[in-house]
């Protein structure tokens, strides 16, 4: 067996418990690290709630402040608002947690997509997040707001805007996520860019369906979250195809290691 296709010593012949063992204390590593940022930021967690707000607040007409409705929200807000951001933060940590999991059951090839694959994901999902935030937030409340009614004052409530936040926030990030999904589809044999791009329809379909489901009931919301799933979904058909370029001279560099 060549050594590009040996899994890694280090955890190649554990047991099934072994493995389960290891799995509870990478997860209890992660938990930790979440933890951790969770704390250092509970003091800071109604200026955290603040930026969040800020795309709205720069929205509202002079003099109009956000609500509250229900009086524990002015607390429970903010501090799921927190928790949410330390696990964004700790997404490195729990990210290295998972590749120091899978890493010695994985093939010398395969190890060397996989860990950029995965930083890259979780770059990918911190542009998504900021791309809702900077970008979308702006534009769609000021949409709500310039639609209101002439006579209706816009009072949005803290807990409400924080759903819808978290929303977007989890639908942008993972629908950056598009190109990983189409690069690991393509790596592993499961398709092929040529069908892919015989599928383009279908996706456009499914952008837009995705959109609908976890973006506000209107179409312009749906719009600016299915457009970039579509734009992301050709990089990764681009990228799919430098891979196949490349592809031949590796498959010609295999058969020469192997006599057989």
């Amino acid at each position: 067996m060549s050594k590009q296709n040996q899994p890694a010593d280090k955890g190649a012949n554990l047991t099934l418990i072994g493995h389960l063992v290891e799995l509870r204390d990478r997860i209890m590593k992660s938990l930790l690290a979440i933890l951790v940022m969770f704390v250092s930021l509970i003091y800071f967690a109604n200026d955290i709630y603040e930026l969040v707000a800020k795309p709205i607040r720069d929205q509202l007409p002079e003099g109009t402040t956000m609500i509250a409705t229900d009086i524990t929200s002015t607390f429970f807000a903010p501090f799921k608002l927190t928790l949410v951001v330390a696990f964004f933060l700790a997404m490195p940590v729990v990210l290295a947690q998972i590749w120091r999991f899978i890493a010695p059951g994985l093939y010398a090839h395969e190890r060397k997509f996989a860990l950029p694959l995965l930083v890259l994901s979780v770059l990918l999902f911190y542009s998504g997040i900021a791309f809702a935030h900077f970008v979308i937030f702006p534009l769609i409340m000021n949409f709500f707001v310039m639609a209101s009614p002439e006579n209706v004052t816009v009072t949005p409530d803290i807990a409400q805007y924080l759903s819808i936040a978290l929303k977007l926030f989890f639908a942008f990030g993972l629908a950056f996520e598009i190109p990983i999904a189409t690069i690991i589809l393509i790596l592993s044999g499961v398709t092929t860019v040529k069908d892919l791009s015989s599928k383009r329809p279908y996706v456009i379909l499914f952008c837009f369906v995705f959109g609908m489901l976890l973006t506000p009931p209107d179409p312009f919301s749906q719009s600016m979250l299915a457009l970039p799933m579509w734009m992301l979904f050709e990089v990764g058909l681009l990228i799919g195809r430098l891979i196949k370029r490349n592809k031949p001279e590796d498959d010609e560099e295999k058969s020469a290691a192997d006599p057989s």
